[in-house]
């Protein structure tokens, strides 16, 4: 586990590396310690080393990790993967935010759900219209937005993408480009993008929240 905190700044580094470039403040960036299918340890290991901020892709995971890891003061979780309604329960308790909002149904079920501060909520738009992947195509986000910013529990903040993984980070700059241009034309100026194999170019295009994983805590366990 003394490996994670060695990572961690390593990618804390290249964030910053790639702010400079952007002429942009690392601040303007969160870095989201993506610990799916990581142990408990591992996220204490990262906490250790400052960080405080964590994504899971799988509701019941969140909520698992979320009552193990309660000891741990001002830790944020934040749901990244897609949505069931019938675990959205899961998110609206332990998430500070939700990255992968694609449906008013799953919408009005965390909003139903959701106590407390609202939950900060990404539209996820499938920017190559990947059929193997979630997300409202681009030309459907507008119609998304005004059916689910008016929902109690819920602040709509920007808009999250994931595109095809490529070998080269720059085959994802165009689909960064995309994004933005949607976001600034719904006027949501937050952007969730970018992971370990591009997270520097989405930097570069404008993203406020990249989602790291492999490159802090190494390579997963397989899903169950």
């Amino acid at each position: 586990m003394s490996d994670v905190a060695a990572r961690l700044a390593a990618v804390r580094e290249r964030v910053a590396a790639a702010c400079r470039r952007a002429k942009r403040e690392p601040s303007s960036v969160e870095l989201i310690a993506v610990s799916k299918l990581q142990p408990p340890e591992a996220i204490r290991a990262a906490y250790a080393a400052g960080h405080r901020v964590f994504g899971e892709n799988y509701a019941q995971e969140l909520r698992d990790k979320a009552k193990a890891l309660a000891d741990l003061r001002g830790l944020r979780w934040h749901a990244i993967g897609p949505l069931q309604t019938n675990k959205a329960k899961y998110v609206a308790q332990a998430a500070h935010a939700f990255h992968a909002l694609d449906r008013r149904e799953v919408a009005e079920e965390l909003s139903r759900r959701r106590t407390g501060e609202p939950l900060v909520c990404f539209l996820e738009v499938n920017v190559a219209g990947e059929a193997s992947k979630s997300g409202v195509a681009p030309d459907a986000a507008g119609r998304l937005l005004e059916e689910v910013r008016a929902l109690p529990g819920l602040a709509i903040a920007g808009l999250m993408a994931m595109p095809p993984l490529h070998a080269d980070p720059e085959a994802s700059r165009p689909a960064f480009r995309q994004l933005r241009a949607l976001g600034e034309r719904l006027g949501l100026s937050e952007l969730s993008i970018g992971s370990t194999s591009d997270f520097e170019v989405a930097i570069e295009e404008g993203a406020t929240h990249v989602r790291v994983g492999t490159a802090i805590f190494g390579e997963r366990a397989r899903a169950p």
